[in-house]
């Protein structure tokens, strides 16, 4: 019997953000049909797999990995997703968003982000396999939607999410009832912070992209947000690029995503410099985020994960 999380004795806040974490990932195994865990070769994907490994050790892990690819991902994370991957000899379904922009699935916005064509590529993949309940590392602490949300998201036969009619948590209990074509969005990461993960990626000494450390990038200042050179950036000729010191403190699409100037080279420095920071990071690296005040609620009420 798995004893609820308010139950077992805690010994660090580690350990309590561990055990809640695992509780919930076995929970869902115990009550969905055909769980599936979005890993991006994102940090907080990367922590959500180590405790999906560590709940059922030494067995593998009982359900797949999926990546919704935009195309317009860092070749450093890709590289570790796929070696991550292999490593644990673990199904990957792949979400191709370019192969929907050219089947005409969807269209490629003018501004040339793909976030926000995610969405239909993830709920026409989740549907293809029909993969009923979806592990995310959302954090409740990265943006105010997330804020709102419930570990377990109840999300329609549609993929939405309705943030006014949200299912109870009391006391760590979780309902996993859905009905055909309804699925639920799970974040076992719902309660840690920034800080929790980076100090947990030190405990458990976690390997992750190397471009979560300070080292050399060409960029591009866009109102104060730092871009590195690539394929998917769109840089006019007005633009000065020019050499940074940076890490990237998150790791969406190069075309949206900004790094932030650092000296941190590895995990210590890196949990040094949080201590020291107010700003979220999504707030400080996310352009997609900047074009409203409620734009990832209203990509969360479509559908995004």
């Amino acid at each position: 019997m798995i004893q609820p999380c308010s139950e077992i004795p805690v010994t660090d806040q580690l350990e309590a953000l561990e055990a809640e974490a695992i509780f919930i990932i076995r929970e869902v195994v115990a009550e969905a049909q055909r769980p599936v865990l979005l890993f991006s070769g994102g940090k907080d994907s990367i922590v959500l797999l180590r405790l999906a490994e560590k709940a059922f050790a030494p067995a593998k892990v009982p359900f797949p990995l999926m990546h919704v690819d935009t195309g317009h991902n860092f070749p450093e994370v890709l590289e570790f997703r796929d070696r991550r991957v292999a490593e644990l000899e673990a199904q990957l379904v792949i979400g191709d968003v370019q192969a929907a922009i050219d089947e005409g699935f969807v269209v490629e916005p003018p501004s040339g982000m793909r976030n926000p064509i995610q969405t239909p590529v993830l709920l026409r993949t989740a549907e293809e396999h029909q993969f009923d309940a979806l592990f995310g590392g959302a954090r409740r602490d990265e943006e105010k939607a997330r804020a709102k949300e419930r570990v377990f998201s109840f999300r329609d036969d549609f993929g939405q999410w309705d943030p006014k009619n949200q299912r109870p948590e009391l006391w760590s209990l979780y309902n996993t009832r859905v009905q055909p074509g309804e699925s639920l969005r799970v974040f076992p990461l719902s309660n840690w912070t920034e800080l929790d993960v980076w100090q947990y990626i030190e405990r458990e000494k976690i390997d992750l992209p190397s471009l979560y450390f300070a080292h050399h990038r060409t960029v591009v200042d866009r109102d104060g947000l730092l871009y590195g050179l690539h394929p998917a950036l769109r840089v006019s000729d007005d633009e000065e690029q020019f050499d940074a010191m940076v890490r990237y403190r998150t790791v969406g699409d190069a075309s949206c995503t900004a790094a932030v100037r650092s000296d941190a080279y590895d995990v210590s420095s890196v949990i040094a410099e949080l201590t020291l920071t107010r700003i979220t990071e999504r707030g400080a690296t996310r352009g997609d985020d900047k074009v409203s005040e409620a734009a990832m609620e209203d990509r969360k009420r479509e559908g995004y994960f």
